[in-house]
């Protein structure tokens, strides 16, 4: 069998946690900043657990 391979994609948006779970950065923080209120991205700034619908996918994805 060949080797699993890790989705590159993935690996630059999510990173996995010394227990194993899995973390990403909240969207909305990209552009048109000037125009939301600053307690909204102080809100989103800052990382997120992963739904627990989407972790088995994504452990795939990452080859865990």
């Amino acid at each position: 069998m060949p080797k699993m391979k890790t989705h590159s994609g993935t690996a630059k948006r999510v990173r996995v946690t010394g227990t194993g779970k899995l973390r990403r950065q909240q969207a909305g923080l990209r552009h048109k900043l000037e125009k939301k209120p600053t307690s909204l991205t102080r809100r989103l700034s800052g990382t997120e657990e992963v739904a627990k619908p989407d972790v088995k996918r994504l452990k795939k994805l990452l080859g865990r």
